[in-house]
């Protein structure tokens, strides 16, 4: 038995904000009340000062694995996680052998089953990531995929994409969609503007993001799938996203205010789409902590550290970002952990490789940038780590209730400075940054998989 006395729980399903107590054996949550005895032999967390959550859940990570073990595997990947306090990650499927046979993705699976965290695994769209031909969707779904992706590679053949949708409609799984149209693009992973001028390069121009989104909205609505619009970059594609939404919202007699998230808003005074009615749409959104983070500014520092695609652009984006998220119109939190090795990213600009590794900074970065800036309320946060990507992927994860599976986070207010990684790889541009947000534990199952 395991009891945690005194945490201040934090739960967005059921707006519980309070100090309490919580009970916990076989894995599951008995007992949440204020001052319950220990049981005989149970540990016990004493948890006064700590923020008790869900276990946190990230629904955009790669762990490399297969084909690029240097970079990172499904173990120490699962590490990462929790130590950044994620007890449920989904993996992403641009692996060497693709997630696209049920072969490669029992050896994904197997290998998932031997962490002490929930690593699930998305297939590809199509074969090879070729964009060319569908994947057996049904097959890889029956065997254990949770959603199906090309992520890394945008999907051009747009009558490939409808028929996904379609079938991701009928097997109620999600689609998640890289949205960047190359030919936009003189060179990936750096903003065309100051920081294209900065490393005299061509960059990558807004347009390649929102132009697809706009073409993929209009199908998503018209086919009516659970799509995600994954690291959400550019102040027009959050206008995008909120405008879709709000459609989805009126056809259901739910109507919220019109919002440009380009105009200089005061975003305490939003009030855009609560947590049940973005659960309950079909349409979501994802912001790394990177992009509502960083600016260009941040990438003409740290140079390939902070290469990403879709890249990190203009301060004007960065707030509309958040302004998104405080409106629910980006409904998702993710970190788009992405290992590489040290002589990848040491190589040229426009040769280094895009990505971040982001698990074990990301609940500081949003504590940091979102709670402690008063832009969001921390169970404002929470949700969209925890109950709002479980709902999208129909996990029984992301609340606390007794009854319920015990994966939990607790973490303290602490100020601490990132220097060394779980992950196999250190390409972040935030080593020693001062963060607020420090994990404490995390109890996946019932059992403490990390404490800090």
């Amino acid at each position: 038995m395991l009891l945690i006395k005194n945490g201040r729980l934090v739960d967005p399903k059921s707006h519980f904000n309070d100090v309490t107590d919580i009970l916990i054996d076989n894995g599951k949550i008995i007992k949440i009340a204020n001052d319950i005895e220990a049981p005989d032999g149970a540990e016990v967390i004493d948890a006064s000062r700590y923020y008790v959550t869900p276990g946190l859940i990230d629904v955009h990570v790669h762990f490399r694995d297969p084909g690029f073990t240097y970079k990172e595997d499904i173990y120490t990947g699962a590490n990462a996680a929790k130590k950044g306090g994620f007890t449920t990650v989904v993996m992403m499927a641009n692996t060497n052998p693709a997630i696209d046979n049920l072969d490669t993705l029992k050896y994904v699976l197997d290998k998932a089953a031997e962490t002490d965290i929930n690593v699930l695994t998305c297939g590809d769209i199509t074969k090879g990531l070729k964009g060319k031909e569908l994947v057996d969707m049904p097959s890889l779904k029956e065997q254990g995929a949770v959603g199906f992706t090309d992520d890394g590679i945008p999907i051009m053949d747009a009558e490939i994409l409808r028929e996904a949708m379609r079938v991701a409609k009928e097997l109620n799984v999600p689609l998640s969609f890289h949205e960047e149209d190359l030919k936009y693009n003189d060179n990936n992973g750096i903003n065309k503007g100051r920081a294209s001028t900065h490393f005299n390069i061509g960059g990558a121009d807004r347009m390649a993001e929102i132009s697809m989104i706009k073409r993929d909205i209009k199908m998503a609505l018209e086919e009516g799938a659970i799509c995600d619009f994954q690291h959400i970059s550019a102040k027009e594609s959050v206008n995008l996203i909120y405008e879709a939404k709000k459609k989805l919202l009126s056809e259901k007699g739910i109507d919220i205010p019109d919002y440009n998230f380009t105009d200089d808003i005061n975003i305490s005074d939003i009030k855009g789409i609560t947590t049940e009615d973005a659960l309950g749409i079909t349409i979501h959104a994802e912001a790394t902590p990177n992009h509502f983070t960083l600016t260009e500014d941040d990438v003409i520092k740290h140079g390939t550290l902070a290469k990403i695609n879709p890249p990190i652009r203009e301060e004007a984006d960065r707030m509309a970002i958040i302004r998104g998220l405080k409106a629910n119109a980006i409904d998702l939190i993710v970190t788009d952990h992405a290992p590489h090795s040290a002589e990848e990213k040491d190589r040229p600009i426009t040769e280094a490789p895009s990505g971040i590794i982001g698990l074990e900074t990301s609940l500081a970065l949003a504590f940091t940038e979102l709670v402690k800036t008063g832009y969001l309320t921390l169970e404002e946060v929470i949700a969209k780590m925890t109950i709002n990507p479980a709902k999208m992927y129909n996990i029984d994860a992301g609340y606390v209730s007794e009854g319920a599976n015990a994966d939990l986070t607790i973490f303290s207010e602490d100020e601490w400075v990132p220097k060394e990684y779980a992950s196999k790889s250190s390409n972040t541009p935030f080593t020693g940054r001062i963060l607020s947000g420090k994990v404490k534990y995390t109890i996946c199952g019932g059992k403490v998989v990390y404490e800090g």
